[in-house]
């Protein structure tokens, strides 16, 4: 493990559980691997413009000229596409919100699901290109998705595992803190998803 880039999305800084949480697998990684380079992109503090016209034409186009004309528009966007594709290790930390993932989020993921560059079109279909790299998952919710009447509402992870997967990543792993809304679980909520970083198989 040389290279790791964990994404931070949640605005709520010392309160955010799911922060609380990559505090900790961020400890554990240290460990395991004192010399791999960790990058941090901080998509609350830092956030990624939502794609425009000129960012969208510029990654469509096709003719060399054009595309030249355009690159300013695709610095950050390839930036960020970059730190994806030169690590071995992406952690993803998000908060749940209505039941999806925060739009700076969503943001990042428009920015880095770029063909060519991390998928590409074939006669067979889609091929992912960030390949032979692991992701973990940090979620925290409000209430519980793994189980029980609210598992349906569940579009955060299942999309991230689908986008992930698109991209050619296909070995990833999730910690929670759930329950975070529900009294008698909240307490326990961010201790169970620490005790559950210890499991992973990094």
């Amino acid at each position: 493990m040389q290279r790791i880039l964990i994404i931070e999305s949640s605005p709520r800084e010392a309160e955010s559980a799911s922060r609380r949480l990559t505090a900790k697998l961020r400890t554990r990684l240290r460990v395991l691997y004192p010399n791999a380079e960790i990058t941090e992109r901080d998509l609350a503090k830092d956030p990624l413009p939502h794609l425009d016209y000129r960012t969208v034409k510029a990654i469509f186009t096709r003719d060399q000229t054009e595309a030249e004309s355009l690159q300013e528009a695709l610095r950050l966007s390839d930036q960020v596409t970059e730190e994806v594709l030169s690590a071995d290790l992406l952690v993803i930390a998000s908060p749940m919100w209505n039941f999806g993932l925060p739009s700076s989020l969503k943001a990042w993921v428009d920015h880095i699901v770029r063909p060519g560059k991390t998928f590409r079109y074939t006669a067979d279909g889609a091929e992912g290109l960030a390949r032979e790299k692991k992701a973990i998952l940090v979620l925290a919710s409000g209430g519980v998705f793994t189980q029980g009447p609210w598992k349906s509402w569940d579009t955060e992870e299942p999309y991230l595992r689908l986008i992930l997967g698109f991209i050619g990543i296909t070995d990833v792993q999730t910690v929670r803190a759930q329950g975070m809304n529900i009294p008698g679980l909240s307490d326990q909520a961010i201790p169970d998803g620490e005790k559950s970083i210890e499991s992973l198989v990094i």
